[in-house]
């Protein structure tokens, strides 16, 4: 039997208004925790359509429940709403006012795509069954907002059945969805390292155990981890992304501090790297007469879309923006903490591309910016799984 299409027109004033708030949010950007302005506006847009709202989850995060009293799932579709410590220079007309603050990977866009679904979906509320949950997020960005808002019950009040989230994406062509089923985005987790010496003058290097060196010869040490002792076909990274040691040129200080990240897409790998890389540090500074302080903090779990949510979600983008528009993704070494929710329940986190230009500036990039077109295929996919999710049988 041939798979239906599933129309979701959107009106030209419902779209202006994305495009407009999306720009007005990228203008006030607000970090993670912070989004008093942003979730007002979202509180205040759910409330003049009806919906039952809450706030003050996780502190910033607004939760919009549409209950039809028709027979359905439960189903929650999230936008993350925090930015970056970046200051701008991508030279858009409404770029922040913010000093030190940028909407630069996307989350914006996130926020004026799930409104104009919300607003969207409240005109066809006659189609819908079910419970539908708008979920606006804090703090994405590296604060676990999406773990601070699964602890404060956002997945049990009403009880979710699956859960869905969106990210653009600044390298795929705007408008196509992508879809992977499995791990999509890698753990993120975090390492501290103080390497301590015994400092004394630059020219004499024979009378101190030298820090620095000792941190240099970690960090070129530390790569052999990924490159000789995990399986080639297993993507893994530890990257060293700040150090600090040191006052002036002709001074050997006593300690050097390091900071850096651990990306895996495996859950027991991920498990295996604090002892391998405390291995090679713990041999460094015995090789060097030095001692370290060695922190490892585990972060965003990897992000594991369900098998059968993801077939759903790949085929509804086909129904809904055509066959060219749906499209399978390349797994991602960044991290998100949607992670968290889809280990509670199933569901989907797909891409939405939004390439401005030949070459898109990376995500967290002070030049980065979207093609605002991408907003229109967000808000019809958006509003497709408020229709057609809560009313989709699942089958394992």
């Amino acid at each position: 039997m041939a798979v239906q299409p599933l129309a979701v027109d959107i009106p030209a004033s419902i779209l202006r208004d994305v495009i407009e708030l999306r720009r007005d949010i990228h203008a006030h950007p607000e970090l993670g925790f912070e989004e008093l302005r942003t979730s007002a506006i979202v509180a205040r847009e759910l409330r003049s359509l009806d919906y039952e709202v809450r706030t003050s989850i996780a502190q910033t995060g607004v939760v919009g429940v549409l209950r039809t009293g028709r027979p359905g799932r439960t189903v929650l579709l999230r936008a993350d709403m925090d930015a970056l410590p970046i200051e701008e220079q991508s030279g858009v007309p409404f770029a922040s006012v913010a000093p030190g603050k940028m909407h630069a990977c996307g989350h914006d866009a996130h926020v004026a795509i799930l409104l104009g679904a919300a607003r969207l979906v409240r005109e066809r509320r006659d189609e819908c069954c079910g419970t539908l949950v708008f979920c606006f997020q804090p703090a994405e960005e590296g604060k676990g907002g999406g773990k601070a808002m699964v602890e404060q019950g956002v997945l049990e009040n009403p009880r979710v059945d699956a859960v869905y989230g969106l990210h653009v994406w600044s390298r795929l062509t705007p408008g196509v969805v992508a879809v992977r089923p499995g791990p999509i985005m890698a753990s993120s987790d975090s390492i501290e390292i103080t390497i301590r010496g015994k400092g004394g003058h630059g020219a004499a290097p024979h009378e101190t155990v030298d820090a620095i060196v000792t941190s240099a010869h970690f960090i070129t040490a530390v790569q052999s981890v990924v490159s000789r002792t995990i399986d080639p076909l297993q993507p893994a990274v530890i990257t060293i992304g700040s150090i600090h040691s040191g006052t002036t040129h002709n001074v050997i200080p006593d300690e050097a501090r390091l900071l850096g990240t651990v990306r895996a897409f495996d859950a027991g790998l991920r498990d295996e790297m604090p002892a391998r890389i405390e291995g090679v540090l713990r041999g460094c500074c015995r090789a060097a007469d030095a001692s370290y302080d060695f922190q490892y903090d585990r972060r965003y779990p990897v992000t594991v879309n369900d098998a059968v949510e993801s077939q759903y979600v790949r085929e509804l983008a086909a129904r809904t923006l055509g066959a060219a528009n749906s499209v399978d993704l390349t797994p991602i070494m960044g991290a998100e903490d949607f992670s968290y929710m889809l280990e509670r329940r199933p569901g989907c986190f797909f891409f939405l591309g939004a390439q401005p230009g030949l070459d898109g500036e990376p995500h967290h990039s002070a030049r980065f910016k979207i093609d605002e077109a991408a907003l229109e295929n967000g808000v019809r996919m958006m509003t497709a799984l408020a229709l057609d999710a809560p009313r989709h049988p699942v089958q394992r």
